[in-house]
């Protein structure tokens, strides 16, 4: 079974407090739904036409897992914490056996 990630850049932070807010309740929905956290932030370095941005690696045992934690009432209440917090791009994709 193939393996499912969530894959998210922040293209601009507009509110702090709200993306605080938002991790705190986020980590908890990530873990708490199996999603482990692969990169979370940290160095980066942009090649070719990327920038550099925050950037967000989480795994799941399988891409329908993957699905399942983000519509989980958990994460919905993260998200709703960070209403207009952030400008991101979130992608849930599958992974290669």
């Amino acid at each position: 079974m193939a393996k499912g990630y969530w894959m998210s850049a922040y293209r601009e932070i507009i509110d702090a407090d709200k993306l605080a807010a938002y991790v705190a309740l986020a980590a908890t929905a990530v873990q708490g739904n199996g999603g482990r956290f692969l990169v979370r932030g940290g160095q980066m370095q942009p090649k070719e036409d990327a920038v550099a941005e925050r950037t967000v690696l989480v795994e799941f045992d399988s891409y329908e897992q993957a699905l399942a934690a983000y519509e989980s009432p958990a994460y919905q209440e993260a998200l709703k914490a960070l209403d207009g917090g952030v400008v991101r791009d979130l992608r849930i994709v599958e992974g290669v056996d």
